[in-house]
C-alpha cells in the first residue's frame, strides 16, 4: 500500500475485464497496465514501487510505459487542494486508473468534477500524499492519501486492548480487581471509549481515581465510571476539494508550470526517445490472470 506514495484509486464506470482492453499499447506497456490493473486499490503508483515488485521489468521501463499509458487515457495523477471547515487546507496528490481507456476531454470533465466534492470521510491509507501542508493534517487522505505523517484513527485499536485495560487495573490499584466476566462485560464500555479518543491510561485514571477505602462491588463501580464519566464523541470537522489540478504523469509538475498533452508535459514527451520494442512473446496466461494480482 502506498505509504505515503500515489495510491491507485478507480476513476469508475468501467468496463468489464476483457482481453482486448491494453490491446492498444505495445507489448510491454500492456504487460505493466495489466500489472497495474491487477493492483489493490491503494497500492502505491511509483515507478520504483511497481518496479521493485515486477518480475520483468526495471526503473526505467517500467517509469517509461506509465508514461505512455497515461498517454493512452489509463492513468491520471490529480493534485487536490482540501480546505476544512476549520480553515486548516493542504494539497494532496491522487492517482486515478480506468481499465477503460478515455479521453483527454473525458479526463478533464472527470477533474473538474473533483472540485467541490465533500472527502472528510476519504481517508482510507495510502489513497493520498500530502504535497504541500499549509496548516496542521486534515482528516482526509490519506493519502494516509495518508502516510506516516497521520496519527492512527481510535477506532483502528484491536478489541483486546480494551480488556487488557479493564482486567490490568488489579494491579494499578487492588481494590479494583475485576474478574474474567466483570472485563467481558465491560469490554464495549472499555471500547467505546477508545474509539471517542481515549487513551488505556485515561481509562485506568476515571476508574482508580477517588475510591472509598473500601471497594464490596468492583464491577459495578466501574460500569457506573464508564457510564458517567464517558468522554464525547469526537466530530470530525468537514472537508471539501477546492482546487484540482492536473499533473505529469513523468514529472509530477502541474499544469500551473508545464503545458500537459493528455497528461504528461511536452518535456516529458520530448525526452521519451526510447525506441519501440518490436513483437515479443507475452504468454497468454499473463494477460488472462485473476482479477486480483499476486507478485
Amino acid at each position: 500500500m502506498a505509504n505515503p506514495g500515489y495510491g491507485k484509486r478507480l476513476a469508475g464506470d468501467e468496463n468489464p475485464v476483457a482481453d482486448p482492453d491494453f490491446a492498444h499499447l505495445n507489448p510491454r506497456d500492456a504487460e505493466i497496465a495489466v500489472f497495474v490493473d491487477h493492483l489493490e486499490t491503494g497500492h502505491a503508483m511509483g515507478h520504483k514501487v511497481l518496479a521493485a515488485e515486477h518480475p520483468r521489468h526495471g526503473q526505467q521501463a517500467v517509469r517509461t510505459s506509465l508514461g505512455r499509458i497515461t498517454q493512452a487515457g489509463h492513468l491520471r495523477w490529480i493534485k487536490e487542494h482540501i480546505t476544512v471547515e476549520d480553515n486548516t487546507m493542504r494539497w494532496v496528490t491522487r492517482t486515478y486508473w480506468s481499465r477503460t481507456r478515455r479521453s483527454a476531454e473525458w479526463w478533464a470533465e472527470f477533474a473538474r468534477e473533483r472540485h467541490g466534492k465533500d472527502v472528510t470521510w476519504d481517508h482510507q491509507p495510502g489513497l493520498a500524499r500530502v504535497e504541500e501542508a499549509t496548516a496542521a493534517p486534515v482528516p482526509d487522505a490519506t493519502e494516509p492519501e495518508s502516510g506516516p505523517e497521520s496519527a492512527p484513527e481510535p477506532e483502528s485499536e484491536p478489541v483486546g486492548v480494551a480488556y487488557r485495560t479493564l482486567s490490568a487495573l488489579r494491579t494499578a490499584e487492588p481494590r479494583m480487581a475485576l474478574s474474567d466476566g466483570d472485563c467481558g462485560s465491560l469490554e464495549p464500555l472499555a471500547q467505546e471509549w477508545l474509539s471517542r479518543g481515549a487513551t488505556p491510561k485515561d481509562i485506568t485514571r476515571a476508574l482508580t481515581e477517588g475510591l472509598p477505602p473500601t471497594v464490596s462491588n468492583p464491577g459495578g463501580l466501574a460500569r457506573r465510571r464508564l457510564e458517567s464519566k464517558m468522554p464525547p464523541k469526537q466530530r470530525t470537522p468537514r472537508a471539501k476539494v477546492t482546487r484540482v489540478l492536473m499533473v505529469c504523469g513523468i514529472c509530477e509538475q502541474d499544469e500551473r508550470t508545464v503545458k500537459l498533452d493528455r497528461g504528461v508535459c511536452e518535456e516529458c514527451l520530448a525526452a521519451d526517445g526510447e525506441p519501440e520494442e518490436g513483437p515479443r512473446f507475452v504468454p497468454d496466461t499473463f494477460l488472462r490472470v485473476p482479477r486480483r494480482w499476486n507478485p
